[in-house]
Order: C-alpha cells, then structure tokens, then sequence
C-alpha cells in the first residue's frame, strides 16, 4: 500500500506552492499556522499522481442543487447566446446568479467571524491537503441528529493514528444518499424555514478538539452544514471560523474515499471579500487504497 500521500512526498503539479523544499508548519498571512508540512519534491511520486483515481465530490449547480431553506434564491442560469454565429462558428454563453452558500461550497472564515479570512484570502495550503475520513454513518442512521464526540475521533486514531495537522477532515455521515430531496436531506421541507432541520454533523466539543489540539486545515461535511440541523447558536461555525479554519458543505460521494491516504484539492470561486462560494472538489486516492 503506497503511503506517500501522508509522508510527504506526494506533489500535485504545479498547484503547489514553490516552497516545496520547506519543513515546519507554514504560517497563514494573518500569522495562524496551518501546522502542516510541506510536501518535499521526489520524481518518483509523479507515478502516485499518473496511477492515482481522482474521485469528483462535488454536486453539480442546476435546478435541483439545494441551498439553505431561507436561502432568497437558487441557482439561476440564463442563457446569453448559443447558436451558430454571422461569421460562421458556434459560440455559447450563459449568466449565472447563485447565493454563496448552496450546493458543494466553502464556508470562508469570516462567514461566522469578524475579521477573518474571505474567501479570497484563505491560503491555497489550507485547501490542497492530505484528507481524513471520519465514519459516523452508523450513529447517523440511529440518530439523524446525532452530532461527532471526543470519543469517536479517539476511536477514529485508535484505528488509523493521530489526525495529521494540517489535514482536511472530511466526516461521512451517509446523507449523500439523500441528495437532492430536500424533505429527507434537510429533515423538513417548510419553505422559508431553518427552525425544524434535523441531519448530523459535528459536536462543538470534537470541532474544538480538532481544530485547537490536532490543528486541522478543513472541516468538512457530507450534510448541508458542519452544525447540526437543529443548531441555533451555530457554535461549531464559531469555533472553525474563529481560528480561520474553513468549512467544505455538502460534500458528495464521501463512501469512496479512504479513512486515510487520500488528498483533497478543494479550490472555490475567489469571490474578493465573499464569505463562502461555491467549490470544485477532487480527491486523489493512489493505486491499492
């Protein structure tokens, strides 16, 4: 089974920063460290790059891509041309309106905090790491509900070792298989109204553990937040976005990636000064994982 992808030698083209060469953490421009390691450039793990299957976990934008019940709209696109032109070629262009957060989206640090990150400012090492994979599906499925605790992620590194800092965390709670109805994706379908939401995500006391003691890049979710739907004071939004920590919602297909040896290359609109948008993400799983 090929490691590289959490030792350091795995390089993802020319997306990642020059300083390759580099040890120690690398620290954000408003003096946070992501606390993770650089990769070191070895030829040889160009192969783990060519043999690795690239998993898309992203839901695409269209009629039925869901946003927040008080969401003022959805996903709009209207189309400007599409034809054969005067001069003899084919040309096609659409508008497009979307609310920042809906659909596979970032949240930006300064989504739930004052001063922080847009998302024109989170640094692209935050957003191309090694992935952790947490598996609540089990609990999920007895308690839609049921929100990550201290003792699953100790679980989780009884099994696999410590979370890496600087990882992006990824926690599967199996409601991709809900995706697109609303009704049972976010526990209601009251138009207008986030008061009756029921679907799991994380706990404020995991997302602290996470992000304060392991110092992760990401937190990460297969559900339409990382506070779980009944949440009203949104404490895990607050813990992540305070220490500039981003957040990936409604991620898709999370059952195909490993609890271990997978990156993510998670890169959103850079809308200058947005709180969130919309995000293409790929996970790269090398050859036997």
């Amino acid at each position: 089974m090929r490691r590289e992808l959490l030792t350091g030698t795995f390089v993802v083209l020319a997306i990642l920063p020059m300083a390759c060469g580099q040890s120690g953490p690398i620290a954000d421009p408003e003096g946070a460290s992501t606390a993770n390691v650089a990769p070191s450039f070895d030829a040889s793990s160009l192969d783990v790059l060519a043999d690795a299957r690239v998993i898309d976990l992203s839901y695409g934008y269209g009629d039925e891509t869901l946003y927040w019940p008080t969401s003022p709209s959805d996903f709009e696109k209207q189309e400007l041309a599409y034809g054969d032109t005067e001069g003899g070629y084919f040309y096609s262009s659409n508008a497009i309106c979307t609310p920042e957060h809906g659909g596979t989206h970032l949240d930006a640090p300064i989504h739930f905090a004052a001063g922080a990150q847009t998302a024109d400012q989170i640094p692209l090492r935050r957003l191309i790491a090694p992935a952790v994979v947490i598996d609540i599906s089990d609990h999920s499925e007895a308690d839609p509900d049921y929100r990550l605790t201290v003792q699953d992620v100790e679980q989780w590194e009884a099994s696999h070792g410590r979370v890496p800092p600087g990882a992006i965390v990824l926690l599967r709670t199996g409601w991709g298989d809900r995706w697109p109805d609303r009704l049972r994706y976010f526990g209601d379908d009251t138009p207008g109204d986030a008061s009756n939401l029921h679907f799991p995500s994380y706990g404020e006391a995991a997302a602290k553990l996470l992000v304060e003691q392991r110092q992760v890049a990401v937190l990460g979710v297969d559900t339409a937040s990382i506070d779980y739907g009944p949440s009203r004071d949104f404490l895990v939004h607050r813990v992540a976005s305070e220490a500039n920590v981003p957040g990936l919602e409604n991620v898709a297909r999370l059952e195909e990636v490993p609890a271990t040896g997978a990156w993510v290359i998670a890169l959103p609109m850079k809308i200058v000064g947005g709180s969130g948008g919309p995000v293409r993400i790929a996970a790269l799983v090398p050859a036997g994982e």
